[in-house]
């Protein structure tokens, strides 16, 4: 390890200094033709991959090659697109006023597609798109969950499996700061909101796989997020039946600005419509702060800090559930007694500091800390009767006609978790004009404290299960312990550190006939835990022929491996598995961005295959949003697929897209192939959005999702026999929304609603075909033995109500 910081040491100071790149800077602000500043409007230099995206005011810096004529491009959907040509000399500075020229007179628009040269596999994605998204979390992750490779579930939760992958595979970065979700959540109705605050959010990037080595350590996708940097006073506030939030951003100096947020959701309103009635008390809370502070114009300094605190109390009274066929229809009725209280409290803090010696060269230190304490409590007992059901033709009702059985089950859980991580790292970046170099170190400390204790008792016509055998009339009836399923009583303490650092960088190549772009990297890890030394070597390139329409092929390849954490190192009983090996992927991307027109407007079709070969996999149970981990390295698998997304204005002056993705993937496993918990055969997402001719104030927004069905199987059954499948899942959400005051609104001086920019009114019906969709199983045992898989369905046909405001 002393000669690998040795050699770090030797690389940075070869190459941090390399000040000698010639460049120029551009900046200014782009106005539209009322010379009114846009927002997000996506600026890039031709033929790069360097760029920018304007502010709120209107205002972007770029840093473009001196000493040549550079091609700078301007884009903003509902606007002509530009471009202009400039030539600067070496670290010469030029202001510019930029003026875009409307399409045509039409409503706020929305983008959602990247505008440059795709040289990755990243897609930009807009956020003012999740103003109007009509879904129950309004989150960042509901927007990807419409991107091609992507699946969900579960509309009550924030989670999203991608290319086969599961949660815990998955990357999310705030401005370069990791994050992470809760350990110990095992539904959906726990999990409450995002960590991701829509409000404060200025750009989107997201990628399903074949990323740089910028990025690890996980296998499956990114998630990057670029929180906002204010330039003036501005904020927000949004209340509706679910919850409130609010946000403010600002200067106070020149140098100094800040941007805070604040959510409070209940999705009790939503949960009274489950199968299960009880008295529902979640409450979910959180505030986040950024504060950043320019030093000088070559240093800056930034705070971020956020506090969760999520609260999930539940006294279940009764439950009734038809399941089945017309043909073999069933009926449960449950009636409870106990309780379930949850919390979930979580601390995030970071420090960065950034050093900008020349414009092309940048230095970030970050160091970041993660506090976490989870509970999950509950004794709850149900005494449930079954019957069969006799459905009459043309009506979901029926009455019971065959008693099936009666029993009981006692479920009870004393769990507790307390988790520390620490990271400390430094990032470079050199723009060399025609190459962009990366580099990074990374220090990362993590410690769990675990207690775990659960078990369930079942019963049936008085009997516990298993059922001991008769003995009356026996003088020495036998003496038969009570037997407990599923008991898990553990305590384990796990400290872990991880060093990992890589390098990457960019080279674009052009001619007449085409622009190349190729991204090469090495990422090495170390891990304390299994002593494993990683080398992990990943490659992208793009190629653009010049053809008439704009089309861009790419091909990725690399090795992703994924040190195992807190939650994969757990076995099923609890136990931490000490010598685990990282998960390991080889992992070949091929894809085509293909530009074309319809009906006079843009558009852009994407299409990707994919094959990923694992190894050490570490198989799993997935059991609602709970992985449960069997602690091995004794499987390996595959993935295979192909993804197509086509996006464009299919609506004048309203963006709107469709995802569909084909997937297979298995592993072998105790002596033969099975479908992996992830194998979701078929996926669409489409999100759509309309506006009504001649009344611009009023829109309409819809999200459509189809998924087949996932493997499962009783409960401790072994992993070959988990191959029945849940019903596939359906859902349409739809959004109204009416434009209380816009751009050309007019005040008086004395009106209090002058203060505000903007102001909607929303209407969204969530589920709007009332589909009844699964996400997991209750067994219930009758007194011989027999399993009956009873549906735990999600949320029904329900409306909210919501009204956003900025200023």
């Amino acid at each position: 390890m002393r000669k690998l910081l040795q050699i770090a040491i030797l690389f940075l100071s070869i190459y941090a200094p390399a000040v000698f790149a010639q460049v120029g800077t551009i900046s200014g602000v782009v106005k539209s033709d009322e010379n009114q500043p846009l927002q997000f409007v996506n600026i890039a230099v031709k033929g790069t991959t360097t760029g920018a995206t304007t502010g709120k005011d209107g205002r972007f810096e770029l840093p473009v090659p001196a000493n040549k004529d550079v091609v700078i491009l301007f884009s903003y959907i509902g606007y002509e697109r530009d471009s202009l040509v400039v030539k600067l000399k070496e670290n010469e500075r030029k202001q510019l006023v930029h003026l875009l020229q409307p399409v045509s007179t039409q409503l706020e628009s929305i983008e959602v597609k990247d505008q440059q040269l795709r040289t990755n596999t990243f897609s930009r994605l807009d956020p003012k798109v999740l103003t109007f998204i009509p879904t129950i979390n309004a989150s960042v992750e509901d927007l990807i969950k419409t991107m091609p490779g992507v699946s969900s579930r579960n509309e009550l939760s924030s989670q999203y499996s991608v290319r086969g992958g599961n949660y815990d595979e998955n990357l999310v970065f705030v401005n370069d700061i990791e994050i992470y979700r809760p350990f110990l959540v095992r539904s959906g109705q726990q999990e409450g909101q995002s960590f991701l605050n829509p409000d404060l959010v200025a750009g989107i990037s997201f990628s399903s796989g074949g990323f740089g080595a910028k990025y690890g350590d996980k296998m499956s996708s990114v998630l990057d997020i670029k929180y906002k940097k204010p330039a003036e006073f501005a904020g927000s506030f949004d209340v509706s039946l679910l919850g409130a939030s609010a946000h403010l951003e600002g200067t106070f100096t020149k140098r100094f600005s800040y941007l805070l947020g604040a959510r409070y959701k209940t999705n009790s309103y939503l949960l009274k419509g489950l199968d299960t009635k009880g008295n529902y008390k979640p409450r979910f809370f959180d505030i986040q702060g950024m504060l950043n502070y320019e030093i000088s114009k070559k240093w800056e300094l930034s705070f971020f800090g956020t506090f969760t605190d999520n609260v999930y109390k539940l006294i279940p009274e009764t439950r009734e559930t038809s399941f089945g066929t017309l043909d073999e229809a069933y009926k449960i009725k449950i009636y409870f007694d106990g309780r379930e209280a949850d919390g979930y409290q979580n601390w995030l803090t970071a420090l960065t500091l950034t050093f900008k010696p020349t414009q092309s060269v940048r230095l970030k230190l970050i160091s970041s800390a993660f506090k976490t304490y989870e509970a999950e409590t509950y004794d709850i007992s149900g005494e449930y009767w079954l019957g069969k059901l006799e459905v009459f033709q043309g009506s979901g009702q029926g009455q019971i006609t065959e008693i099936m059985g009666v029993g009981s089950y006692l479920q009870h859980a004393r769990n507790y978790l307390e988790g520390t991580i620490f990271n400390i790292e430094h990032r470079g970046n050199w723009d060399k004009g025609k190459s962009n170099m990366l580099w990074g170190a990374k220090y990362q400390y993590s410690f769990f404290d675990y207690t775990i204790n659960e078990w369930e008792l079942q019963d049936s016509a008085g009997y516990s299960i298993p059922r001991p055998p008769d003995s009356l009339g026996s003088q020495h009836p036998p003496k038969d312990n009570l037997e407990l399923f599923n008991v898990i009583n553990n305590h384990n303490t796990v400290g872990t550190d991880l060093i990992s650092a890589f390098i990457q960088d960019t080279w674009t190549f052009k001619n007449e006939l085409s622009d190349i772009s190729m991204t090469a990297g090495l990422r090495m890890i170390y891990y304390t835990f299994n002593s494993d030394f990683l080398v992990n070597p990943r490659i992208d390139i793009s190629f653009k022929p010049h053809w008439k329409n704009e089309t861009v092929f790419r091909l990725s390849a690399g090795i992703y491996s994924q040190p195992p954490t807190f939650r994969e190192m757990a076995d099923l009983e609890g136990n931490i598995v000490q010598g685990l090996k990282a998960q390991t992927s080889y992992q070949v991307v091929a894809g085509s961005d293909y530009y074309f027109k319809a009906w006079n407007r843009p558009f852009k079709f994407v299409a990707e295959a994919y094959y990923k070969n694992i190894q050490n996999l570490i198989p799993y149970e997935i059991d609602n949003m709970k992985i449960r981990y069997y602690g091995t390295n004794d499987a390996h698998g595959y993935a295979a697929g192909i993804d197509f997304r086509v996006n464009g204005e299919f609506v004048k002056g309203a963006e709107s897209w469709a995802s569909l993705s084909f997937l297979k993937t298995e592993e072998y496993f105790q002596g033969s192939w099975i479908p992996r918990p992830t194998d979701q055969r078929m996926n669409l997402a489409i999100f759509f959005q309309d506006f009504i001719p001649k009344f611009p104030t009023w829109k309409m927004n819809l999200t459509l999702f189809y998924g087949t069905g996932l493997p499962f199987g009783p409960p401790d059954a072994p992993r070959s026999e988990q191959t029945l499948r849940i019903p596939p899942y359906r859902r349409v959400d739809i959004g109204l929304s009416k434009q209380l005051i816009g751009s050309q609104t007019k005040f008086s001086g004395k009106n209090p609603f002058r203060v505000f920019d903007s102001m909607w009114l929303s209407l969204d019906i969530f589920n709007l075909l009332q589909i009844s969709n699964t996400v997991s199983y209750l067994w219930v045992t009758d007194i011989n033995g027999r399993p009956y898989a009873v549906p735990n369905y999600l949320t029904p046909r329900m409306f909210n109500l919501k009204l956003t405001a900025k200023f």
